[in-house]
């Protein structure tokens, strides 16, 4: 039995979710393999030889794989599955494009956001908005499964594997990346933030969401948003903190004019401590914070800003 996992990256880094997908292969059991495929992405292959629980990486370097299309990688990977007795991707914006094509090539049923491995075929993964937990068995020869990463701890650095060259799969085709609309930012990566401040529609305007972004900033935080600021314009949609956006479980979540539906409250109530503040007291956010103030959120953040 012998596992595969689907390394996120940018050709130069690997990406965080891949520590945590890893730690969910190394609990099926059996040998786990990470494929990295890439152009250029030689640092990439090296960072994930070094991680505990991997036995053996493989390395495919084409310009087809530069721009990480999913159809062309989804190729690659059924090209070499024949080897493997599960297959995981991460469930991020990646992740989620990728492995259902490997599924439907497979003629496999697809497995999705784990959080939990039970056995080598069984498998826990939350539904309804996280409000139920269905485990699920799977027959299939090959199993397709998507990570959710904040189910599981980031493998740690001190492996050795060997890195192997695997030959790419003939061009595709059918899809290319045009451009490319990219947010950047000095402050930490939404979903491997150890601190996130995300403010929703009680913020009032994209004008208003400068004093979240003031707050994160002497926090060294993320900054989030509930799907109403994003729908509102308030903020760029990859933002957006919830069950149609990113799910996070930082060390530490403040949710700031944010009333806590349901929606939004699958994306962060695993986060370790939740602070909440909103001048509703009936607000469904407080029955999940650990900490709660009831304010004016334009009196109180200035007041938290001045005193850190």
């Amino acid at each position: 039995m012998t596992t595969l996992v689907i390394a996120d990256h940018d050709n130069a880094e690997l990406g965080a979710a891949t520590l945590n997908t890893i730690t969910a292969a190394t609990q099926i059991g059996g040998d786990v393999h990470v494929l990295v495929a890439g152009s250029g992405a030689g640092d990439v292959a090296s960072a994930a030889a070094q991680v505990s629980g991997v036995a053996k990486v493989l390395h495919a370097d084409a310009d087809h794989y530069k721009d990480g299309v999913s159809a062309e990688i989804a190729d690659l990977v059924v090209s070499i599955a024949g080897d493997y007795s599960h297959i995981l991707g991460s469930a991020s914006t990646s992740g989620k494009d990728l492995m259902p094509r490997v599924a439907a090539l497979l003629d496999a049923s697809q497995i999705s956001d784990i959080i939990s491995v039970d056995s080598d075929d069984t498998f826990k993964r939350p539904i309804y908005a996280g409000n139920a937990i269905a485990t699920v068995q799977s027959s299939d020869t090959t199993k397709v499964i998507t990570v959710r990463p904040t189910g599981f701890d980031a493998a740690a650095e001190g492996g050795s594997a060997e890195v192997s060259s695997v030959d790419a799969a003939a061009v595709n085709g059918s899809t290319s990346v045009v451009g490319r609309e990219l947010t950047v930012s000095e402050r930490p990566d939404l979903g491997a933030a150890d601190i996130v401040v995300s403010g929703g529609r009680g913020v009032g305007s994209a004008e208003n969401f400068k004093i979240i972004e003031e707050l994160a900033d002497k926090l060294g935080a993320a900054v989030g948003a509930s799907r109403a600021a994003v729908d509102a314009g308030y903020v760029p949609n990859d933002y957006q903190v919830g069950q149609t956006g990113k799910v996070v479980a930082p060390n530490l979540y403040i949710a700031v004019g944010i009333s806590g539906a349901i929606q939004h409250l699958a994306g962060m109530k695993d986060s370790k401590v939740i602070v909440a503040i909103n001048k509703d007291e009936e607000a469904p956010i407080f029955q999940v914070a650990d900490y709660g103030l009831v304010a004016d959120l334009f009196d109180a953040v200035p007041e938290l800003v001045a005193a850190l």
